[in-house]
């Protein structure tokens, strides 16, 4: 995959801000992504906003459309303002560039006992599967 003229890499580190993926993702985390795999139903995408290029988005693809294009949503169903498919339709699949493989928590500052940084490393490093569940919880919405 080629962009702006230089090679594109095939695995880069993206930070996630906002609410819209949350309890999934929390604002801060931070993703390993994969450029160039497969799309399939119940992933966490980065794409970008197809109503502002420049912008990249971390959506669910929820379901593949006539055409080939992806249904993609957040998975906060309270997110106040949406930005996934429900205001700007199907994503053409050109503009999904990649799939979340891992999800890593940062340490908050203020987890200095034993027992807190812990629980932290135990749940600081997740992969992230496809989760067929959310994909047909998030079509039912």
């Amino acid at each position: 995959m080629v962009e702006n003229g230089r090679p594109r890499k095939r695995f880069e580190v993206v930070e996630v801000t906002g609410p819209s993926m949350v309890p999934t993702l929390l604002n801060g985390d931070r993703l390993l992504v994969r450029y160039g795999a497969a799309v399939r139903p119940g992933d966490v995408v980065v794409l970008r906003h197809p109503l502002q290029q420049d912008l990249l988005v971390v959506k669910r693809a929820v379901e593949r459309r006539p055409g080939g294009s992806w249904w993609v949503l957040g998975d906060n169903p309270f997110n106040e303002v949406p930005g996934d498919s429900t205001v700007f339709g199907p994503v053409p699949a050109d503009l999904v560039l990649a799939t979340a493989v891992l999800r890593f928590r940062p340490r908050e500052e203020d987890q200095r006992s034993l027992r807190a940084r812990l629980s932290w490393a135990a749940s600081a490093l997740r992969p992230l599967w496809a989760d067929a569940s959310a994909s047909s919880r998030l079509r039912a919405r």
